[in-house]
């Protein structure tokens, strides 16, 4: 499993169309001995990352923090918690990211920070203190309660009391988690700073966690219920979770964040090839929230949501998306998913009773692979991991206790690597991880699946070689193509180069015949699907592909 050493990148542009390889430092190889993924232990297996043809690995936040919501609570921007190691662990896992050809991206927490950051505890001290405006105070109303009826994500109020101040502060996720009030210019120029500390380190980008969360109404409205007109896209929360009955208008997405995103921008283009990707959550107004935040050229680089991280498989799910963001963004980006450190594995919420799951794997990274667009890919899915299903003493996602046993939380789709299937834990440590490792996980672990033809692990290398020697797969247009089937089949163009992709999510064997104006197209071989075709009608069996090419 070795990778050719090469230089990184200096093309500005390099984030149009790459593949970005999401790693969750806590479950990802722990070098210490203490049960938990650490710097050094990303650092001794970034040769994985490299062997699938990635250009990119996005490491999930690393920072000091008290871990309340497993590092998205940041108690210091600009320090590594000793659990993971060190800022020396950091630089050296930076330089070899470079040394193998990928680029180092990073979560930037800013919308929120933890209640144990200095600033946080110097804001809570007085209402005249320097910081005293750093976070979202707002006094009770006359009867005690809270200034609206803002919820949090994680349940109950978006609002916590402070004896000391005798106001309340505004959390969008765990009380312990303040929002900072970005309509302070020092605020904005404070977390500005902290972006700069790590691009002087030699970081290449930046995942920017809740990008649309920054500001909130400054008249605080109440927000009103959703009703059934502002239906589609994808809910703001479970069904279980009162968070997703309220249209969203007052407490994120508000229009001054359009002014921070250009600030930024300024910032990162005084670096040489550096880049920004937004996490979009913002319910059926995501799509048109990338095109405000990725449109002309001075914002974010791109934007991912959470459209495609439903269990929506299907084709008119898809073109419905993909039609909506080429429609929108005229000159923006988007990064598309199946699976992140959020939602459930696509393995298992793609997988229906009788399919063979390595299949679903593999059509979906063929799928995802040959849209327009960046792509991310979470760590696990090159092995088809499916869902952990874990006990309730197992947890230890605040959302998945909170809601449990109606929503499981994220644990299920956070558990560790598996490197090795005939060592303890699969690899992953040497005692018992901060996670279960689900035997049946050890069991399709990287040294099974390593040398096997036909492995999943197999498909992802080889699919995203093809797309990488095919500029038509990585920024080509994308013009998608009528029929009367659920079938979802577009074209990909770029030049001279033309590719015909016709994918049948169903269940059923299908036909799909050529259109005219594609005549003369020829087979094109993807890893893992041969379906029949005659040179004008192609018959594909249910969960099947066929490329072609001009």
């Amino acid at each position: 499993m070795s990778a050719k050493k090469t230089t990184v990148s200096t093309d500005k542009d390099w984030w149009r169309g790459a593949v970005i390889y999401q790693i969750y430092p806590r479950s990802f190889q722990d070098s210490t001995g203490d049960g938990s993924g650490d710097l050094n232990g990303i650092t001794g297996r970034l040769e994985h990352a490299a062997s699938l043809g990635v250009d990119a690995i996005w490491l999930s936040p690393f920072f000091k923090s008290p871990m309340a919501d497993m590092g998205y609570d940041v108690s210091d921007y600009c320090d590594v918690d000793p659990i993971f190691g060190t800022l020396g662990d950091f630089d050296a896992l930076v330089d070899k990211a470079h040394r193998l050809g990928l680029k180092v991206i990073i979560d930037q927490v800013i919308s929120h920070t933890s209640d144990q950051h200095p600033w946080f505890k110097e804001s809570r001290t007085s209402r005249d203190n320097p910081k005293a405006d750093w976070y979202v105070w707002a006094d009770p109303k006359p009867d005690g309660t809270a200034p609206n009826n803002w919820l949090s994500i994680f349940g109950g109020p978006g609002w916590e009391w402070d004896g000391v101040r005798r106001q309340y502060y505004m959390h969008n996720f765990l009380t312990s988690q303040p929002d900072l009030n970005f309509h302070n210019p020092e605020v904005q120029d404070a977390v500005l700073d902290t972006v700069k500390f790590w691009l002087e380190r030699g970081v290449d980008g930046f995942r920017l966690d809740t990008v649309n969360f920054y500001f909130h109404d400054k008249h605080l409205r109440d927000n009103p219920p959703l009703d059934g007109s502002l239906k589609g896209g994808t809910a703001d929360a479970p069904d279980t979770n009162p968070y997703g009955m309220q249209h969203h208008l007052y407490d994120k997405t508000q229009p001054e964040n359009v002014a921070f995103l250009k600030r930024l921008r300024s910032l990162l283009d005084k670096y040489e090839a550096r880049a920004t990707v937004g996490e979009v959550g913002d319910g059926y107004r995501s799509l048109s929230t990338v095109a405000a935040y990725t449109t002309g050229n001075d914002k974010l680089n791109m934007c991912y949501t959470f459209d495609l991280l439903s269990p929506n498989f299907t084709a008119d799910h898809i073109r419905n998306c993909v039609t909506a963001v080429e429609t929108q963004c005229v000159d923006g980006w988007i990064c598309w998913a199946f699976s992140n450190h959020d939602v459930m594995r696509h393995a298992s919420r793609f997988t229906a009773e009788g399919d063979d799951p390595a299949r679903i794997a593999k059509l979906a990274l063929t799928v995802l692979s040959t849209l327009r667009g960046s792509i991310c890919l979470y760590q696990g899915e090159e092995l088809g991991l499916f869902e952990a299903d874990l006990a309730f003493e197992d947890l230890r996602d605040p959302y998945g206790i909170r809601f449990w046993p109606a929503f499981k939380g994220r644990d299920g789709c956070r558990t560790p690597m598996v490197w090795d299937a005939g060592m303890p834990f699969a690899g992953f440590s040497t005692v018992k991880p901060w996670l279960p490792v689900p035997p049946a996980h050890a069991a399709v672990a990287i040294d099974r699946q390593d040398k096997q033809a036909g492995s999943v692990l197999s498909h992802y290398r080889q699919m995203l070689k093809l797309r990488k020697a095919h500029g038509a797969l990585v920024d080509g247009d994308i013009a998608f193509l009528a029929t009367n089937q659920d079938l979802l089949a577009f074209t990909r163009t770029k030049g001279e180069d033309t590719f015909l992709f016709v994918f049948n999510l169903t269940r059923e064997p299908v036909q799909f015949a050529v259109p005219s104006g594609l005549d003369g197209i020829s087979a094109f071989a993807v890893p893992g699907f041969n379906p029949d075709f005659d040179g004008k009608v192609v018959s594909l069996a249910g969960m099947d592909a066929f490329c072609g090419k001009l």
